[in-house]
């Protein structure tokens, strides 16, 4: 620190020379108009025969062409890492202070961060898309000498002696020459509460200090000794008699049986090591699907169908199928049941919309079936269902179970549903809680077909075959009688195939 005097007296200069032992003393200059004014411990100091002298600036910065590396703050809500999205500057870019450097992307929300410093771009630590960590070095900046934050904050809380010492203690932040990470609401309820960050023990990532921290720290000051209440008086009772041991009968102590540790299990090794890659492509688009089912309230019904009719009925036409190139399962028959009994419920063939303000009663009966492929879960569609025969249902799964192996599944397979249902019994499940599919409303899982006892009409036990079925509906439009109308509609189908014949158009 230097102070340059004018040349409008010689003569104060010499007095100043005799007070020079409480110059040494003064702790802060202040400026006051066009003078500056030296303040000491007892406030401001005046000295005999000097006159006021022009007053010049005192100011701290970075060192000029001095390598910084720029931290990536913590940016709130317990956020550790986040993702650059992208980047304002380049290397070789000058920057200013409170310039964008870049923005990034957390699980909450997305943040632009700027610039401390001035000066010169001098290295980018992260790509696009790349994770950065809290607390990790984000850029190099070569500094220009300009202010930092900091510093100008310090300097516009030093206007007076009292708030001096407090701003010196809790926003120097540094303890043996480190300089203590905090945030700057963390740095400003210190200072309310005229806490030293020094004084505080961090727990975050490399010492940071926390607004928990700085909440214990006051808990801990505030704490109140509690009150020493005296133990109530003592009501002087007689005690019973005890018994006579006689001396010669001591007691005897009984045999402890020596405790018998199992063996420790040797594990072996891990072999190889655990893999982490981003989730791309269809899992992608499955996450975003099931995150907005979330939202919806499903409805759950439950039922078994006596399959044993339909067993026979597939049993023959198998057979003539095949001789027109076909394999013919139990599905078409399912998915043209549910079509039939969609006429007679619309409204599980509807979808509304994001609010659920507006209802939409579908015209056609796009029916999905959730296969499990090789790019994962995907379910594509069967367009009109109401127009077509089970063999031409047939013929189409057969297309789309072709083109789900291969992976050629288009756009037009995979859009435009209106109801779903999810073959489980493939794998060898039986009871399960499908999840809706928006914009649809309903959504069925079918289990295996199982051979299981049941009685007849005369009380006789005989050999059945079973199959579970599990429904969900969207219950925010939907009612649990109407899905189990729906519901006892497509049992009916199924359980007597030839009543089909009646209702097909």
């Amino acid at each position: 620190m230097h102070c340059i005097l004018g040349p409008k007296n010689m003569a104060a200069a010499r007095t100043f020379s005799k007070h020079w032992r409480q110059f040494c003393k003064l702790r802060q200059v202040r400026q006051s108009g066009r003078y500056t004014v030296l303040t000491g411990r007892n406030g401001p100091q005046s000295f005999p025969g000097t006159q006021h002298l022009p007053y010049h600036r005192f100011q701290t910065s970075a060192k000029l062409n001095e390598l910084v590396n720029f931290y990536l703050s913590d940016i709130g809500e317990g956020i550790r890492e986040v993702q650059i999205k992208e980047w304002y500057v380049k290397v070789g870019d000058h920057v200013k202070q409170f310039d964008a450097l870049c923005e990034v992307q957390s699980d909450k929300a997305s943040v632009t961060i700027t610039s401390r410093y001035d000066g010169t771009i001098k290295k980018l630590c992260y790509d696009v898309d790349d994770i950065a960590q809290t607390g990790k070095v984000l850029v190099e900046i070569e500094t220009s000498g300009g202010k930092t934050l900091e510093e100008r904050s310090d300097d516009g809380q030093s206007s007076d002696n009292s708030s001096s010492s407090d701003d010196e203690s809790s926003s120097m932040q540094e303890i043996r020459g480190h300089k203590v990470l905090a945030t700057p609401a963390v740095r400003k309820m210190a200072k309310e509460n005229k806490i030293k960050l020094s004084d505080v023990q961090g727990s975050g990532k490399e010492g940071r200090v926390l607004k928990e921290d700085i909440l214990r720290h006051l808990g801990g000051e505030r704490k109140v000794t509690p009150e020493i209440v005296p133990p109530p008086p003592t009501v002087q009772t007689q005690a019973p008699p005890r018994p006579q041991i006689s001396p010669l009968t001591p007691p005897t102590a009984l045999p402890q049986e020596p405790v018998v540790v199992p063996p420790k299990i040797q594990t072996p090794p891990v072999i190889g090591k655990d893999v982490t890659e981003p989730i791309r492509g269809i899992r992608r688009a499955m996450v975003k699907t099931m995150t907005a089912a979330q939202a919806i309230p499903p409805f759950g019904y439950y039922d078994e169908i006596d399959m044993t009719a339909l067993v026979k009925f597939r049993r023959d036409m198998k057979v003539k199928a095949l001789e027109r190139g076909v394999k013919f399962s139990y599905m078409p028959v399912f998915i043209k049941a549910v079509s039939m009994a969609l006429r007679h419920f619309p409204i599980l063939n509807s979808s509304v919309d994001a609010k659920c303000e507006n209802i939409t009663y579908k015209a056609s009966h796009n029916i999905g079936l959730a296969m499990d492929t090789k790019d994962g879960l995907l379910v594509p569609n069967i367009k009109n269902v109401q127009a077509l025969t089970i063999f031409e249902i047939a013929s189409e799964l057969n297309r789309l179970q072709v083109l789900g192996d291969a992976g050629k599944l288009g756009t037009e397979e995979l859009t435009g549903g209106t109801f779903s249902l999810s073959n489980i019994g493939s794998i060898g499940g039986t009871y399960a809680r499908p999840v809706i599919l928006p914009p649809e409303v309903a959504i069925g899982a079918l289990g295996r077909i199982q051979t299981l006892p049941r009685f007849d009409e005369n009380g006789s036990v005989v050999a059945r075959h079973i199959m579970a079925v599990s429904w969900s509906a969207d219950h925010r439009v939907i009612e649990g009688a109407t899905m189990a109308r729906f519901s006892n509609m497509w049992k009916a189908y199924l359980e007597n195939p030839t009543s089909m014949i009646l209702d097909l158009k």
